[in-house]
């Protein structure tokens, strides 16, 4: 599968406000520069523009991806059953440990938002940067099986 990098978003804090960003440097083993969220394995959030519309397209007035609270919106990829696999985005490689299930912050940011990301991987998936390197919207990226030996 390819598609390609539509937005990026840090949080300088837990709870803060998520900033949007044209580009962003990854730190392998930390995540993303200036994000709340460094080292352990959900050092970067991840989430599909085409999951997102179809869990929000039965709201009045569907919510902006950024609510979601995310860091990198792709489209073209599915990140379902994902578990495991690399994720290519321009330079960088991002291991993807398993699928972000919604909390209690998305009703707070729409109300129904939590439930209707409750169908598997419409939360979408969290990982662990294997790469230094920088990223910017409209880099490609590619969803590959997982690597043995990293």
């Amino acid at each position: 599968m390819a598609g390609q990098l539509e937005s990026i978003w840090v949080k300088r804090m837990k709870r803060g406000p998520m900033d949007a960003l044209d580009r962003v440097r990854c730190v392998a083993g930390r995540g993303l520069a200036g994000n709340a969220n460094q080292g352990g394995r959900r050092q970067v959030t991840i989430f599909s523009k085409e999951t997102w519309e179809r869990a929000t397209a039965p709201f009045a007035n569907p919510p902006p991806p950024q609510v979601r609270r995310g860091n990198l919106l792709v489209s073209g990829v599915d990140l379902a059953h994902s578990r495991g696999k690399v994720l290519q985005i321009g330079p960088v490689r991002i291991r993807i440990f398993g699928e972000t299930r919604p909390c209690e912050q998305m009703d707070a940011a729409c109300q129904g938002l939590r439930a209707a990301l409750e169908e598997p991987w419409a939360g979408g998936a969290f990982g662990e940067v294997l790469d230094d390197g920088e990223i910017e919207v409209g880099a490609p990226v590619t969803l590959g099986e997982a690597e043995t030996g990293t």
